[in-house]
């Protein structure tokens, strides 16, 4: 008896903080976020006003965030006794693609994570559209390596997965690489940092292509200046 009697009253006691507004959310911080903007962040999670900590949906809120395509993953936690801290793990710059515009008149510049999917439009640094962008996709956009001459026709989607093969072609050598001029899926070229140019062709035999081309390299130590992997069973090349 007296053991239900205290779960009872814990049990009161419980439904009555349940519904009160003790441990209210009085504040909802942010940790593991840089390209996505203090205001971005409030927008997505969707805190509701009146919650608390016992009553907030969390999986709700989390569901929210990973609308976003920057964010990779998201763990909301209760941090008593009133506030609500947003974990967020962000997806990273893996390269920026040119992508033809206005019948191929013009190009925008977007940024493509390091597994494959479309974050969003990167606007010219001086635009009006830039203020609202978080400073480091810029810092990190310079950092990564560039996709020109892409095929006109390709439309990045923010959020959705990159099927354009011209535009996946990178490979393990990206770290070298400075440049990826992808004017058809069987015409890509690769320019490292070395100036070495590497007519890689189609995303085929990746693997076989990778070996091939640091085989060289390493045979012929600053002697290349030209490689050709199109045809991985025939490699070409020549010195500067």
């Amino acid at each position: 008896v007296a053991v239900l009697v205290a779960i009872a009253v814990l049990a009161g006691v419980f439904a009555g903080a349940y519904w009160s507004n003790l441990f209210a959310v009085q504040q909802v911080t942010v940790s593991g976020v840089e390209h996505l903007t203090a205001s971005e962040m409030a927008q997505l999670a969707n805190v509701p006003n009146d919650t608390t900590l016992l009553r907030v949906d969390t999986a709700t809120i989390e569901s929210n965030i990973m609308r976003d395509a920057w964010v990779e993953n998201v763990h909301v936690q209760r941090v008593f006794p009133n506030t609500l801290n947003l974990a967020v793990t962000e997806r990273t710059i893996g390269a920026t693609v040119e992508i033809g515009v206005d019948d191929g008149k013009s190009t925008e510049t977007w940024a493509l994570s390091t597994d494959g999917i479309w974050l969003c439009r990167i606007p010219d640094k001086d635009s009006e559209a830039a203020q609202n962008i978080s400073p480091k996709i810029y810092e990190d956009a310079e950092n990564v390596f560039v996709i020109t001459d892409v095929t006109y026709g390709v439309k990045p989607e923010v959020g959705k997965v990159c099927t354009d093969e011209s535009v996946k072609n990178a490979t393990d050598l990206k770290d070298q690489v400075k440049q990826v001029s992808a004017t058809s899926t069987e015409n890509t070229t690769l320019t490292l940092d070395s100036n070495v140019e590497i007519a890689f062709g189609a995303a085929s035999d990746v693997r076989d292509k990778e070996r091939v081309i640091k085989q060289i390299l390493a045979d012929h130590p600053g002697e290349v200046s030209y490689i050709n992997v199109r045809v991985v069973k025939s490699p070409t090349w020549r010195t500067a």
